[in-house]
């Protein structure tokens, strides 16, 4: 049986690895596939070296926006209630629904914070009264709103 060789990948490859992780492959795979089409390249000490930079600088800058996320998970916490208006019908039945829009809209009004709107999980509102919203602003961070629904 052949040995295998250890590549750097330098590019993210499919049930492999990702960008700058180091892989042993079969050596057939690594000469007629990943080495022609710039997927990975031979691992030296010097291509090493970098590879342990980058993950120290990519390191970093994950441990600033989870600051960032705890900061704005603070903030948006120190909000004491959010109201989104809506208009109403019979038996306090609001015409439509309440969308992650108009909760990131409500807090961008009420904190100004800019949220993105596909990190808010809200739960199906059909009627007035107050719910709970979760918004996920760090894959480690979460944070947890009340929303009270009332008529316009």
């Amino acid at each position: 049986m052949a040995k295998r060789v250890q590549l750097v990948l330098t590019k993210d490859v499919t049930k492999l690895g990702k960008l700058g992780d180091l892989v042993e492959v079969a050596p057939g795979y690594a000469r007629n596939y990943l080495i022609p089409q710039s997927l990975a390249a031979r691992a030296t000490p010097g291509l090493l070296k970098q590879v342990e930079r980058r993950r120290e600088k990519e390191y970093q800058r994950q441990l600033e926006l989870k600051q960032q996320a705890t900061e704005q998970k603070t903030a948006l916490e120190n909000i004491a209630g959010l109201k989104i208006a809506k208009q109403v019908g019979e038996n306090e039945a609001i015409f439509g629904t309440v969308t992650t829009q108009d909760v990131a809209d409500a807090i961008q009004a009420a904190a100004n914070l800019e949220i993105d709107r596909r990190g808010i999980t809200i739960p199906d509102i059909s009627q007035l009264g107050t719910y709970k919203a979760e918004i996920k602003l760090h894959s480690e961070v979460t944070a947890v709103i009340n929303i009270e629904v009332v008529s316009n």
